[in-house]
């Protein structure tokens, strides 16, 4: 029961004070004549828009090295504008990296009544007049305290206490470690009604949101105007001082930007005249129009005014059109290519199909291979059967030869018929029993083929398929000869008779 009241009441104030809470809340406008950052942070000729940076800073397309890891160097870059506004907030993303665990000097974020020059205080003059937020890395004092950030104001007549490292002349300071973090640290200093806060991000993480509050001072009072600027130093240790970003935002209270937004009321009388005035100017346009068309009839073109705008249905039947016209394009781009596809394919099968067939005629004698049994033919295939047509049609030839020659030399012209024997027909059988052979032949090495093989003794050497073609056709044309040979001895005997 306690309890429910306790959080009832909670409850209640909570919703009591969310107007006074969120009531203070400022309005923040973005100021790009104070305002540096990349892509193209560096125009071609070096220099940064609305900024002016000197001693050993450079500037490249992405960020501003204030100074570079080389010893005794000093940098600055400063806005060339003042602030024409009371209360800011500046936000910079920076990285200081170095090669050893202890850094030197520092950086430091500077708002005064004068540009700052090149000087002793992390780069800056000394004796400034308004703010400066140090971020000071090496350890002067001996304490131990270092890397440490800490807001300082002169009033133009204090020197910065380097041995102490400012100690007694700091407003407010929190010890941060920011040198060679994985993601660029993040600072982000806030002066609204006369109070100055720092929120710190480490950059241990890629969130924007990371923030911590380094310290919070009230009761803090600034120049009206001022230039803002970054400053870095490197004495006998150094460090790459290097600015990624640089946002300026001004600051107004909602009473004041409720104000300046508020649109001004106009009195009934003012409005009347303002709209009589609009009637008389467009009445005068009218009348100027009409008497220029009939001064240059030849220049005035009656256009309407769907000639000047396209209406709904004329921008959808376009888009119909247009996009048929794609399709019509691509369907006639895709036949085409079926139609290179379709005649490579038929050549191929074309080529395959006259392989088959002139590998199946040698091997079978001129038996057709029927469509569906198509089949590749290898090159040593064709070359083999090409060889084997050579070597008959030479035999041939020779048997033609000797039998010419038995007839030249037995007083007989050589004609197509002999006594009792017709030489074509004689040939031709001649012919056919050499397929025979051959086809044989062909289907014991298909078989052999087919067959394990046998082992073959060292010594023994085979009979390759030429020489025994060889020996069977010498061993022909012997046979043919004798008889031939029988026969004239024969038809010469019957002549004593």
């Amino acid at each position: 029961m306690a309890s429910g009241l306790v959080s009832t009441l909670t409850s209640l104030l909570a919703v009591c004070l969310c107007p006074y809470v969120f009531a203070d809340v400022p309005h923040e406008r973005f100021e790009y004549k104070l305002t540096f950052k990349g892509p193209y942070l560096a125009q071609k000729d070096g220099s940064v828009p609305f900024f002016t940076y000197g001693g050993s800073a450079i500037a490249s397309e992405e960020s501003v090295r204030v100074t570079p890891s080389l010893r005794s160097k000093k940098g600055f870059i400063w806005t060339k504008n003042r602030t024409d506004f009371d209360w800011w907030q500046v936000e910079f993303v920076f990285r200081v990296a170095g090669r050893g665990r202890i850094g030197a000097d520092g950086l430091a974020f500077w708002y005064t009544d004068q540009q700052g020059q090149e000087g002793p205080v992390f780069g800056s003059n000394d004796k400034w007049t308004g703010l400066g937020v140090f971020f000071d890395s090496f350890d002067n004092d001996n304490k131990r305290n270092n890397p440490y950030i800490m807001a300082m104001i002169n009033d133009g007549t204090q020197i910065y206490d380097h041995q102490n490292d400012g100690s007694s002349q700091q407003l407010a300071g929190c010890l941060r470690d920011y040198r060679n973090k994985p993601f660029p640290v993040r600072a982000k200093i806030e002066y609204y009604k006369n109070t100055l806060t720092l929120l710190f991000h480490s950059g241990l993480t890629d969130s924007d949101q990371d923030y911590e509050i380094c310290f919070r001072v009230d009761n803090v009072f600034l120049p009206k105007r001022g230039y803002l600027g970054i400053s870095a130093a490197t004495g006998g240790l150094a460090d790459d001082h290097d600015i990624l970003k640089f946002i300026t935002s001004s600051l107004t209270t909602p009473e004041a930007y409720l104000l300046q937004n508020q649109q001004p009321t106009i009195s009934e009388s003012e409005r009347e005249r303002l709209a009589r005035e609009f009637s008389e100017y467009h009445q005068k346009l009218e009348v100027q129009k009409e008497e220029f068309q009939k001064q240059h009839p030849d220049q005035v073109k009656e256009e309407q005014e769907e000639d000047y705008y396209e209406s709904s249905q004329q921008r959808e039947l376009r888009q119909i059109f247009t996009g048929q016209s794609r399709m019509f394009e691509l369907l006639r781009d895709f036949h085409r290519k079926m139609d290179e596809i379709i005649g490579r394919q038929e050549r191929t099968l074309s080529m395959m199909a006259s392989g088959q067939l002139t590998a199946s005629g040698n091997a079978a004698g001129g038996q057709q291979a029927s469509a569906g049994m198509i089949d590749t033919i290898r090159r040593h295939e064709v070359d083999a059967v090409l060889n084997h047509q050579r070597e008959i049609v030479s035999l041939t030839n020779e048997i033609k030869s000797f039998v010419t020659d038995l007839h030249r030399k037995s007083g007989q012209q050589p004609s197509g018929h002999l006594d009792g024997i017709d030489m074509k027909s004689f040939v031709s059988e001649m012919r056919d029993g050499l397929e025979v052979v051959k086809r044989d032949l062909n289907a014991a090495m298909n078989k052999a083929s087919e067959a394990k093989p046998c082992p073959i003794a060292p010594v023994q050497n085979c009979v390759s398929t030429t020489i025994f073609i060889v020996f069977a056709a010498i061993q022909l044309i012997l046979t043919v000869g004798y008889l031939v040979y029988r026969d004239n001895r024969e038809t010469k005997a019957k002549k004593f008779y």
